[in-house]
């Protein structure tokens, strides 16, 4: 059980952690996006996006939701340097990548619905589903457990792909590290694209290959 001094250095850690993200990653409409960021967090699941405006967090009406979305600033180089500052400098970094499908069936006004892959449990149906996808790369720390602490998550737009985007994500992040991390990625990036276009990116990685892959040959260092 931590005690009180240790509480309270936990504590100070986050207040000082907030007021960077309040200062350097929130330029215009910083109070009304600081507000809807504790908003997010606080809602376990939101139904719609004016739900948010219902937590006490955010002390605005729900009209002010829109105009802070749309005429907020957030410094995205800003926030992840903040992010990557809370790894520990004495261990290796070790990262993740992975995409994610947002199923977004009936959203028919939504802009950029892609088909994304998706596990269906239905017998010999397609596993597909139309929605938006996402990258994300994330530090997985050392103590076990689910927590993970996301670097970059953002959406694949219709004129990327996963292995591209994931390989910009990871070049990113190598490159604002002091150490040279270790990556762990699925077998949907066990392939050459992958393989060739990480290839100048100071980074280990370990990548999962599917049981039908053929290797051509035997495999350098």
């Amino acid at each position: 059980m931590p005690t009180l001094s240790s509480a309270n250095v936990h504590l100070n850690t986050l207040k000082t952690f907030r007021q960077t993200v309040y200062e350097s990653g929130f330029s215009k409409t910083r109070d009304a996006l600081f507000e809807l960021s504790d908003a997010v967090l606080l809602t376990p699941c939101a139904h719609s996006f004016a739900e948010f405006s219902l937590q006490p967090s955010f002390r605005r009406g729900w009209p002010m939701l829109y105009e802070t979305l749309q005429d907020g600033v957030i410094d995205r180089d800003s926030l992840l340097d903040l992010y990557l500052a809370q790894i520990p400098r004495t261990q290796r970094p070790l990262l993740a990548g992975d995409h994610t499908a947002w199923s977004r069936l009936h959203a028919r006004t939504l802009r950029e619905r892609t088909v994304e892959h998706q596990p269906n449990a239905i017998p010999n149906a397609k596993p597909i589903t139309v929605g938006q996808g996402y990258s994300t790369i994330v530090w997985l720390p050392d103590t076990p457990g689910s927590w993970a602490l996301p670097c970059l998550h953002e959406r694949i737009a219709p004129i990327e792909s996963p292995i591209g985007k994931v390989v910009t994500q990871l070049r990113a992040v190598c490159q604002r590290l002091r150490q040279r991390p270790l990556a762990l990625f699925d077998a949907e990036y066990g392939c050459a694209p992958f393989v060739n276009q990480s290839a100048d990116i100071p980074c280990d990685k370990i990548v999962r290959l599917r049981p039908n892959l053929c290797l051509r040959g035997a495999p350098p260092a």
